[in-house]
């Protein structure tokens, strides 16, 4: 599986492991390519696996373009790239975790790691003042010291089953 980024590469592994299984015994690896432009070196160097991917809503071009120049198709559409396994996450990864969590829950998930101090100072800059507590939460986890990644984990296991945004849920199918 390919992600674009540190952040997918534990969110899927989270995933498979409250699903009870072991990526590696299954011998798939979940590999972040560094960014979405990065996807048709990826692409090439893995052509004869099985591949499925994540990526960002904004990256969805460079993905497309990746899947065409390995010619795996022409004028893909969101739904082409599904049927060849790579998923878009609307906006990001973190906005699909944030929307099938709710706010009540992403904030509880930050006191219980000692970060929603940190998170009501953020609110209180008038740059973010008055804007949605989605767009804060969004802008506090792609701020700092790799929150990104350290919170991939911590929102992933707060998911009820029924919550699993469904790129995630499709990329880790596939795999």
């Amino acid at each position: 599986m390919l992600g674009e980024g540190v952040s997918d590469q534990i969110a899927l592994q989270t995933l498979a492991e409250r699903r009870g299984r072991s990526l590696r015994d299954e011998g798939i690896s979940v590999v972040p390519i560094g960014g979405a432009q990065a996807i048709g070196r990826f692409l090439d160097r893995f052509a004869d696996a099985r591949l499925a991917g994540l990526c960002d809503a904004a990256e969805e071009d460079d993905y497309r373009r990746g899947l065409e120049r390995a010619g795996l198709g022409s004028h893909l559409t969101r739904s082409d790239m599904e049927r060849l396994g790579f998923y878009v996450c609307d906006a990001d990864l973190e906005d699909e975790l944030i929307r099938a969590l709710g706010v009540a829950t992403v904030e509880q998930v930050l006191e219980a790691q000692g970060d929603l101090g940190s998170f009501r100072t953020l609110q209180k800059q008038p740059e973010w003042r008055g804007r949605a507590p989605e767009e804060q939460l969004r802008r506090f986890m792609g701020s700092g010291a790799r929150r990104k990644i350290r919170y991939a984990r911590f929102l992933v296991e707060a998911l009820e089953p029924a919550q699993i945004p469904r790129p995630l849920d499709l990329v880790l199918e596939r795999a």
